[in-house]
């Protein structure tokens, strides 16, 4: 049985990114700066749009079919970049490049 007075380290990424936009933008800046592993910015973009009202309302948002987006976002996935740019836009961020 779980204790009711414990919360899940998913639980609390999830707060945080929901009360800080700013810490949501860092957080995904460095799933993509610490790895060539597309798996973990992935994951990250999951749970900032869990934070962003959850994967219903940001594919709405972004114009996806929302099981396109629950793919798309899943540890295996491989979306378009029009996909990742729109649910970037949906969640208020945007994409950039920058000199290595």
């Amino acid at each position: 049985m779980k204790d009711k007075t414990s919360i899940t380290h998913q639980e609390v990424m999830v707060e945080k990114l929901r009360k800080r936009p700013r810490f949501a933008a860092e957080y995904l800046r460095a799933a993509m700066e610490e790895t060539d592993d597309p798996e973990i910015l992935l994951i990250a973009l999951r749970q900032v749009a869990e934070a962003r009202g959850g994967l219903a309302k940001v594919a709405k948002a972004a114009g996806i079919e929302r099981e396109s987006l629950y793919r798309a976002l899943s540890a295996k996935g491989n979306p378009r970049y029009s996909t990742l740019a729109g649910v970037m836009k949906a969640m208020g961020l945007k994409l950039t490049v920058e000199a290595a």
